[in-house]
């Protein structure tokens, strides 16, 4: 099924001309739990890996001091989306807190990456790819690295008519630091929308002006006018919530260039201060066995609940993503 996202209530651009030219589009991708194949674009599925390169592996140290099986973590889940009496062995499995980090039990570093998401430029209009590729897999180290070091954030751009043969049983990490890191399997529905600077992407003067009609007009331009929550491609960078956004020009690659969104990867698609972007097509989902929670349909949670806004370099492809919690 297509997701659709409202029209905004207001046309923003047409009340401040200025804004106009700060338009940018970015696409929704809008995941919702199923079974995608390696063919398909994806939240937490196979990837399109061939059988002859090394899968990519986290090679730092790790100081987590809970962790959970990652097959605990996926048992857990499918006893609780099945609904229904359950066993005394299945509720064990829900009840099972996570465990003090052995580094008996552990696996010796290093830990294998986990899938995150796989893109098709086919299916994301605005998924930037170098050329000659089609094709954009991204992992990450399932710790609370992911939060602060970019470095657990690997990107791989590749050419999908190149894999003739795919890697059919990809290592895994043993353990993980807890459930959010773990994406439920999911099918997109891609959508192109347009979005306008949040306001400390803009001039102070445009940001007040803006903030006095919307207190006016009683309308939002952060949650209702400005940058789509979810996980989406391109446009422009999530709001920074929990603390200060940097200054102009400090957010930049190791080399020096500047930085642009590439993937935002967010705790939910809508919640109480953007429900104005919840997709018409979900507007009459409720909470049920299946869908527990369904403006968080992946499962994944960074942080208490924010955002992971995944940059890339704009001068080469090669480089480091950077990964910033906002």
């Amino acid at each position: 099924m297509r997701r659709t996202t409202p029209p905004r209530p207001v046309d923003v651009a047409a009340v401040f001309p200025e804004l106009a030219g700060m338009a940018r589009t970015a696409t929704r991708l809008h995941p919702r739990p199923g079974t995608p194949t390696v063919h398909d674009s994806s939240v937490g599925g196979p990837l399109l890996w061939p059988a002859d390169e090394d899968w990519p592996m986290c090679e730092q140290t790790h100081w987590s001091f809970r962790v959970r099986g990652l097959e605990d973590v996926r048992a857990r889940r499918r006893i609780l989306m099945a609904g229904g009496p359950r066993t005394a062995a299945e509720q064990a499995v829900v009840d099972r807190e996570p465990v003090e980090h052995d580094p008996t039990r552990a696996p010796a570093e290093p830990w294998p990456l986990l899938p995150v998401a796989q893109l098709y430029a086919r299916d994301i209009p605005d998924l930037p790819c170098p050329d000659g590729t089609d094709l954009l897999q991204v992992l990450w180290c399932p710790s609370t690295k992911i939060k602060s070091s970019s470095s657990a954030v690997y990107l791989r751009w590749r050419r999908s008519s190149e894999v003739t043969q795919v890697l059919e049983q990809p290592p895994e990490p043993v353990f993980v630091d807890h459930d959010g890191y773990v994406p439920i399997p999911c099918v997109l529905h891609p959508e192109q929308v347009v979005e306008y600077p949040a306001s400390h992407d803009l001039p102070d003067e445009t940001a007040k002006r803006i903030r006095l009609w919307g207190q006016r007009e009683r309308l939002n331009y952060e949650w209702d006018l400005s940058v789509a929550p979810g996980w989406k491609v391109g446009g422009w960078s999530a709001p920074w919530t929990f603390r200060d956004p940097p200054e102009p020009g400090e957010l930049c690659c190791d080399c020096g260039a500047p930085v642009e969104p590439l993937l935002t990867i967010d705790s939910s698609e809508w919640d109480g201060g953007s429900m104005s972007w919840r997709p018409i097509e979900d507007e009459n989902i409720s909470r049920s066995p299946s869908h527990p929670l369904p403006h968080e349909p992946t499962g994944v949670t960074v942080g208490r609940g924010y955002t992971l806004q995944i940059y890339r370099c704009t001068v080469s492809y090669e480089h480091l993503p950077i990964a910033e919690m906002q």
